[in-house]
């Protein structure tokens, strides 16, 4: 267990940050690498993304991810970048391509949409050398209603196949996502077993899971289970409550719990803040933090 000190509260390290900005506070200390989003904190420190990093890893923490990464321009690329390595920064997934919600892009095997997925991944090699990225988010897209699901699994591990032979040479990953039936009807990609089963037949260090904590709540259920029968093939997991899609403790999920099971199993990977603030402005943001303070005490 580690120990935590709170020198400052982080109601004052407010007022005091306004005046001395970035470090002018003690750091929180955090068991396991949760990474921010750009717009998490903008109401203590404004729009201005750079300042927006500064204060995540003057909150103490030690990651970063970026969905929006690949369309941000060359020169704030190269400023993130930049920035991430003197705050000592994890950077965290970004989306690699552009993602079809209802259409069957990948599991349709057609070789259109199969030139344009690799393009993309090749794309983002550059894109994830500028910023130091390891990971890169894929979403194979609908379900092909029209074809027998066997055929679509061949035709998506052909796919991501041919991606990794891309990424192995750079030591990138993508990492697949399942997304749940409520918000995202008619994907392709909707459990962990199935990732876990599309990843060994892909059989590369390039292609393995994202594990999104919020959407395999909705999906399957019995996280901690699924969690670890999965775990060879996890590369990086992404938070949210439910319901709400909100910081831990404001839903049903049991963080504090799946928490201690990850940092138990030995996990120094980042896990990616992709949720809202349930409350808004400043006051939101101190109680965001406050959430993880309290489910991160193991």
């Amino acid at each position: 267990m580690l120990r935590r000190t709170f020198i400052n509260k982080f109601s004052i390290s407010l007022s005091i940050g306004s005046l001395f900005p970035f470090n002018s506070f003690s750091k929180n200390t955090f068991n396991l690498n949760y990474a921010p989003h750009l717009g998490m904190f903008k109401n203590s420190v404004g729009d201005d993304p750079i300042d927006q990093i500064n204060y995540m890893a003057d909150l103490g923490f030690r990651a970063f991810e970026d969905n929006g990464m690949s369309s941000r321009s060359v020169v704030l690329q190269n400023k993130i970048s930049k920035t991430l390595e003197n705050r000592g920064m994890k950077m965290g997934v970004f989306v690699a391509h552009k993602i079809y919600w209802d259409k069957p892009n990948l599991s349709s095997g057609e070789n259109d949409y199969r030139d344009e997925f690799l393009n993309y991944i090749k794309k983002s090699v550059e894109v994830a050398k500028r910023v130091n990225a390891k990971w890169m988010t894929v979403v194979p897209g609908h379900l092909d209603l029209r074809k027998d699901m066997s055929y679509q699994t061949s035709n998506v591990v052909e796919t991501l196949k041919r991606a990794s032979d891309i990424l192995e040479p750079h030591g990138l990953v993508m990492v697949l996502e399942p997304l749940n039936f409520r918000d995202h009807p008619g994907l392709f990609l909707t459990e962990s077993p199935q990732a876990f089963q599309i990843c060994k037949a892909v059989d590369s260090p390039s292609c393995k899971i994202l594990f999104d904590i919020y959407h395999q709540q909705i999906q399957e259920g019995n996280l901690i289970p699924n969690i670890d029968d999965t775990w060879d093939e996890i590369a990086y997991f992404q938070i949210g409550d439910n319901p709400g899609r909100k910081e831990p403790t404001t839903g049903e999920i049991n963080y504090k719990n799946v928490f201690k099971f990850i940092y138990e199993k030995g996990y120094n990977g980042i896990l990616g803040m992709e949720h809202g603030n349930s409350i808004k402005d400043v006051e939101g943001e101190k109680a965001l933090v406050d959430a993880y303070l309290k489910v991160d005490s193991f």
